[in-house]
């Protein structure tokens, strides 16, 4: 899938909420211009895209190596779970997930 393809995909889904579409173009624009790592890109997508396992699953396509966003098809739970290069997996069950911090992250846990 690419790019393009992607974005109408998530245009198509939120027609009737051409706000979300926003959102997610904003999230974007903020990682393309560094403001947020690709950590808090996974944790903002998540929280917008939570119930809607399709985008959530093509949005794998566009992360780097060792990233991967598990839906709750593939986990059998309501559960969104993210797995990171250095092999840690956090779950993200709540409203507004907990961060996906690393260790040089300067913000309390």
């Amino acid at each position: 899938q690419d790019a393009f393809t992607y974005l109408d995909d998530v245009k198509f889904t939120f027609t009737d909420r051409p706000h979300v579409y926003q959102q997610f173009l904003d999230i974007m624009k903020d990682f393309k211009n560094g403001e947020i790592d690709t950590p808090r890109v996974i944790e903002r997508v998540v929280k917008l895209f939570v119930g809607w396992d399709d985008l959530l699953d093509g949005f794998n396509t566009f992360l780097p190596p060792g990233y991967e966003i598990q839906c709750s098809k593939k986990t059998d739970s309501n559960d969104v779970k993210v797995s990171t290069p250095g092999g840690s997996v956090v779950r993200l069950n709540s409203p507004i997930p907990p961060l996906l911090l690393d260790e040089t992250d300067p913000r309390p846990t």
